[in-house]
């Protein structure tokens, strides 16, 4: 009897994450297709493997106790295709990270773990796609900007951190007290695009006015600092975005009385399962004590 390795890497699939549907998702596929695999599988082991009803799938007696060799067969492909690669012995962990957040990240985190057993790999891209990263397994751990939950995929806060206005040292608002948006209004502006919120500053803005020059929204948090620090530009960011240069007295916070409240909020993010994967734990406590 020859069983198909992928038909094995679905099983544990839907073990760990109890549908048919999310496992469908992952790969992109209908989910009557997931059913007709499974209904092969189980066709060739003669048993029944999963309990289907309302909220998902449940694993049977069989299931369970087939299940350690499917994935001690998995495993053992996995480590052929690493050994014939060249690839190195040390577990590896992809980590994914919206822009602005990058360098308040994978700096500190790498160097914190710089001599841990594991190796690390750090890529960019925005919180929708990086949450399908982490459900089709391309990523291990998420650092995202607050965002809907998602079944199967665990959400930690790391980061509260006020928007607040920011100018280089020196600029003419920095010698101006009790600001309001009024203001500042009529500066050359260009504010860091954290979400939705971004969009009704703007509109407030606007609003004071007096002139048809641009407002300029725009990301990643570096190049809103430079645009500040070269070019005398304003600019609305998260505070922690910008807290190396507002120690060092490079940029300025204004305070502004009519500012909203708001809040920029990151997340760490990571796809749950049975299975414990002690390198993923490792860097989630890292993440943790940096937090």
């Amino acid at each position: 009897m020859a069983l198909n390795f992928d038909d094995l890497a679905l099983l544990v699939e839907i073990v760990e994450s109890g549908s048919f549907s999310q496992a469908a998702a992952r790969r992109r596929w209908s989910q009557p297709q997931v059913s007709q695999r499974v209904a092969a599988l189980e066709e060739q082991l003669g048993v029944q493997l999963f309990t289907r009803h309302r909220r998902g799938a449940t694993a049977t007696p069989a299931c369970k106790t087939f299940l350690p060799a499917a994935q001690q067969a998995l495993d053992a492909i996995a480590a052929g295709k690493l050994a014939v690669q060249g690839a190195p012995a040390l577990p590896q962990v992809v980590l994914d990270c919206v822009p602005s957040l990058a360098s308040l990240v994978f700096g500190p985190l790498l160097l914190k773990l710089a001599d841990a057993p594991l190796e690390i790999r750090c890529t960019t891209d925005h919180s929708p796609v990086i949450m399908e990263k982490l459900l089709t397994g391309r990523a291990h751990l998420g650092f995202v900007l607050k965002c809907p939950a998602i079944a199967g995929i665990q959400l930690e806060r790391l980061y509260s951190s006020p928007i607040v206005a920011v100018v280089r040292r020196g600029h003419p608002l920095t010698r101006r007290n009790a600001l309001k948006l009024a203001d500042v209004a009529n500066a050359r502006l260009a504010p860091q695009f954290w979400g939705e919120a971004c969009d009704e500053l703007i509109r407030m803005l606007r609003a004071h006015r007096r002139n048809d020059s641009p407002v300029h929204a725009i990301q990643p948090a570096s190049a809103a600092i430079e645009l500040a620090l070269e070019h005398g530009f304003l600019t609305f960011m998260p505070e922690m975005a910008a807290a190396r240069q507002l120690k060092l007295g490079s940029l300025v916070k204004l305070e502004i009385g009519d500012l909203p409240r708001w809040e920029w909020e990151a997340m760490v993010a990571w796809r749950s399962g049975k299975r414990p994967d002690a390198a993923k734990l490792r860097v989630l406590q890292a993440v943790r004590e940096l937090s």
